[in-house]
């Protein structure tokens, strides 16, 4: 079963997360729904716990073992990732979704060389010869800018150097042409020289091959550089979701202001203190109903604690889960809505 062309590319749908131990559970994921449009890059973006890296983990069926999807839907182009036989689903992971994770000198095998695991995803899925995918994967690593593939593809991972191994766990990434591609951190332990050669190169391929692309990070500064579209999540609930320039300019939720005020502090852009505390991040403690984001709230009214907030529709392209919202926001700046 195939998408219609109009439909989303991938459509999640009240998907929930579920981490199980010690006669506890923990939701880390709570009942959230998004969609992704062909060739669209979307930024998904909270602090650490926030759920952000379990949802990516969630749409590919990666979960560890003590994590279970307990609800909801992921539907790419047609099917439901989360009812597929494995062997199904097998042929869409690395294949049409890749994923490329935050620390690839633990994502790459240490004993083959880069090379190999490049040549090995493409007889696997390519199903071509060895030469064939050798000289494939040659030219994936000249793409994301490795210096003379020709002798580095036959380099083992600990001599790469950190940038140098990112660009290849992309090149493998890429090896079968994939329809979306997450990108979990893609940055988190480069040099910041490094990290902007990354994200220039991700957003270079992704317009090069047409590509659908998920960014996961915690820098609103990257996303408003690289993203169309941004989903803000906090304490595993989505809290305020729109296009860029929409959202970055009309912040309507405080904690996408707080991550906005950290982020000019970060650039030396704000010359006052952020106008929303930090506090300390989000703990569950327990299953209880209200917001997440209640503790650290500088705006919370007495319903916010023991009840979920609504959706409110700011735009056409932009929502917020919050009581306080009702109309467009202020606190952010003028806004101008997105072009469709």
């Amino acid at each position: 079963m195939k998408t219609a062309a109009n439909s989303p590319l991938l459509a999640v749908k009240e998907l929930e997360t579920k981490f199980f131990g010690a006669g506890r559970e923990f939701t880390a994921v709570g009942k959230i729904s998004f969609n992704l449009e062909r060739g669209e890059f979307l930024a998904v973006v909270g602090e650490s716990g926030s759920g952000k890296s379990v949802t990516a983990l969630s749409i590919l069926r990666l979960m560890p073992p003590q994590g279970r999807i307990t609800g909801g839907q992921v539907i790419f182009d047609g099917e439901d990732l989360l009812h597929l036989p494995g062997q199904a689903l097998r042929q869409i992971r690395g294949n049409r979704i890749a994923m490329i994770f935050q620390e690839p000198m633990t994502s790459l095998n240490p004993v083959l060389t880069i090379g190999d695991q490049i040549v090995e995803a493409l007889v696997v899925h390519k199903t071509v010869g060895r030469r064939a995918a050798r000289e494939q994967a040659i030219e994936l690593l000249r793409r994301v800018q490795i210096p003379l593939p020709e002798e580095r593809i036959d380099d083992y991972p600990h001599r790469l150097s950190g940038g140098m191994r990112q660009r290849a766990m992309i090149a493998m990434a890429l090896s079968c042409e994939p329809d979306i591609l997450i990108a979990d951190e893609p940055t988190t332990a480069l040099d910041v020289t490094v990290q902007a050669q990354i994200l220039d190169l991700l957003k270079r391929l992704q317009a090069e091959y047409q590509m659908a692309m998920i960014l996961i990070t915690h820098d609103l500064g990257i996303v408003r550089d690289c993203a169309d579209r941004v989903v803000v999540m906090y304490g595993g609930k989505i809290v305020e979701e729109g296009c860029v320039t929409d959202t970055l300019a009309t912040t309507a939720h405080p904690y996408t202001q707080m991550l906005v005020d950290i982020a000019r502090n970060l650039e030396g852009e704000n010359r006052r203190a952020p106008r929303r505390n930090a506090g300390a991040p989000f703990q569950q403690n327990g299953q209880r109903s209200g917001c997440n984001f209640y503790g650290r709230c500088p705006e919370h009214v007495a319903v916010c604690r023991d009840h979920e907030p609504p959706q409110v529709r700011l735009t056409s392209e932009h929502c917020v889960w919050c009581f306080n919202r009702t109309s467009a926001p202020t606190f952010g700046g003028k806004g101008q809505q997105c072009s469709s």
